[in-house]
């Protein structure tokens, strides 16, 4: 497998100066961190590479050894110049071309550079200790998101509503401004016990990722005493909300920045509010339409008339003309749910009705039946063929 050039990652050149090098580590990495890539594996595997490659060439050491050698083995053994794997130049040797042997003379020979040479730039004279490489800069980071499910009634849906709801949510922490750390010693990371990993549950599946505390080099600063290196810490907040008429179940209301705080001046995440609406006892709702059933009486269905029918906003007179079947549906317009989409329209409310025969007939009403049966004989079932 090809060598990885840890320039390239970072899209810088080969003279960049180190200043420069962590401001393109810190591009790519606030570009490709998981929180602000979730569950997108292909950015997972770039902010890994581009972490690799600043744990590289952030440290003076390991970059001279990518310089001299183009790649970097973090087994190699400092007190061995023919550790395995740690030549460019062939399997598990050094590439001695344009280098000669210092035998401790006072000079080299044809000018090119001695072992020993190699070695004092390399480890620090061969008797040095392999620096820490310091944890990365923490990023700004914006705050998580916050759902809060809401119960309302009919009416309260039909209308809006405007209240006041007691959220738990955080801000930054106002010791660290939002760090995590206060500049003291570096520590192994106490969330992901320095493996860089942390181990996540989706259903029966367990996964690692990249601890976002540490942002994986398991290491990290002294957390702040206060935030306990979070960022941020927790508040308790009356938050206003408004919500607009026409919401149904289901419908999500966003109120910006109420969410959980940002770390190092980040925004804030937002509030979410999940709208749960309740039934009617004689009202349904299809989309933005209401539906009711009234009943009507036998004359009024025969002869025709004008009765009152409720709607959510007071009553409303219908029209009923001779002959109405049961069943029949009128639609009175505008007088539905005002819609999310755009506030200026409405729907429909559909009025469906049912002829309520009476339980109780006097003989005086049977007889006047049935003189209005002989006078006006009709056989409803003939179309079926039956008599």
């Amino acid at each position: 497998m090809a060598n990885k050039n840890y320039y390239d990652i970072l899209g810088v050149k080969k003279d960049a100066k180190a200043e420069d090098i962590k401001k393109a580590y810190r591009r790519l990495a606030r570009k490709y961190h998981p929180d602000v890539n979730p569950n997108d594996k292909s950015a997972e595997e770039k902010f890994k590479e581009v972490q690799e490659a600043y744990d590289i060439l952030s440290d003076e050491k390991k970059r001279k050894v990518f310089d001299r050698f183009g790649y970097y083995n973090d087994n190699l053994d400092p007190d061995s110049p023919f550790a395995s794997g740690a030549g460019a130049g062939g399997a598990g040797g050094f590439d001695f071309s344009g280098f000669t042997w210092d035998t401790g003379s006072t000079g080299t020979s044809g000018g090119g550079s001695s072992f020993r040479d190699i070695f004092s730039d390399l480890f620090g004279g061969g008797g040095g200790t392999k620096r820490e490489p310091e944890p990365p800069k923490p990023l700004p980071k914006k705050g998580r998101d916050i759902e809060i499910p809401l119960a309302l009634s009919f009416e309260e849906a039909f209308s809006g509503l405007t209240t006041n709801i007691t959220v738990n949510r955080s801000e930054q922490c106002s010791r660290c401004m939002g760090a995590g750390d206060t500049g003291g010693p570096v520590v192994s990371c106490p969330t992901c016990k320095g493996t860089g990993q942390v181990m996540k549950t989706g259903g029966r599946l367990q996964f690692s990722q990249v601890c976002a505390d540490c942002e994986g080099s398991g290491r990290r600063r002294q957390p702040c005493s206060l935030c306990h290196g979070k960022g941020v810490t927790p508040k308790t907040e009356q938050v206003k909300i408004r919500i607009p008429a026409g919401v149904d179940t289901g419908s999500r209301v966003r109120i910006p920045k109420k969410g959980h705080g940002g770390r190092l001046g980040a925004e804030p995440g937002d509030l979410f509010i999940l709208t749960n609406v309740g039934s009617h006892r004689f009202f349904t709702r299809k989309g933005d339409n209401i539906f009711v059933t009234i009943p009507i009486t036998v004359p009024e269905a025969t002869l025709g008339t004008k009765i009152e029918v409720p709607t959510v906003e007071g009553r409303a007179q219908l029209k009923i003309p001779p002959g109405t079947e049961s069943g029949q549906k009128f639609r009175l317009r505008e007088r539905g749910f005002p819609s999310l989409r755009n506030p200026n329209l409405r729907g429909d409310q559909f009025v469906e009705v049912q002829i309520k025969l009476p339980r109780i007939i006097s003989e005086e009403t049977k007889e006047l039946l049935r003189t209005w049966e002989k006078a006006n004989p009709e056989n409803p079932r003939k179309a079926m063929g039956l008599e």
